[in-house]
């Protein structure tokens, strides 16, 4: 399964190029899954629902289905949390997953950077990062320079770079 990161300082515009990469690369015909890393403490379930009572009352998973979608919750409680790879391993296989942060894992990544934002490149410092993506003007000469509000060509690169063929809208070669 190939994999492709996004990563950047918050405010820069991650989570809007995925929302505008995700019907681009569908659009070309590619099953697109995404994975999302936080820092900060989070829920999906609500308090009083049988599925959290269940979590409460100690299960070590909470798999939750309905007619249109379905959702294991796993606790970690006093284990680590699962490396990447082992959170992909449980992933269904498609043609290309879509990961927005976990910036410190190996795997092959695109700055999102916006010089408004006020913070440096990342991709200074970090060799994984292959290309930024930026709305301003970069003296750099490191990764390749795309422009974050060109979201084709954003896609295009991601394509090249993990050895997908580019497809047109409808999956067209």
């Amino acid at each position: 399964m190939r994999i492709f990161g996004l990563v950047g300082w918050s405010g820069s515009g991650k989570t809007t190029l995925m929302r505008e990469l995700l019907p681009e690369l569908i659009g070309r015909g590619y099953r697109v899954s995404t994975m999302k890393h936080t820092h900060h403490n989070f829920d999906i379930d609500k308090p009083g629902k049988d599925s959290y009572m269940h979590r409460e009352a100690g299960a070590h998973e909470v798999l939750i289905t309905g007619a249109k979608r379905w959702a294991i919750l796993h606790e970690n409680r006093q284990t680590p949390e699962p490396s990447i790879d082992s959170l992909l391993a449980r992933m269904e296989e498609v043609d290309l997953v879509l990961i927005e942060g976990f910036k410190s894992h190996p795997h092959s990544k695109m700055e999102v950077h916006r010089p408004a934002v006020g913070k440096e490149l990342l991709a200074a410092e970090d060799e994984t990062i292959v290309a930024v993506a930026t709305d301003g003007e970069l003296s750099w000469n490191g990764a390749p320079l795309i422009d974050l509000n060109d979201v084709p060509a954003v896609a295009d690169f991601i394509l090249d770079y993990v050895g997908l063929e580019r497809r047109s809208a409808h999956g067209a070669a």
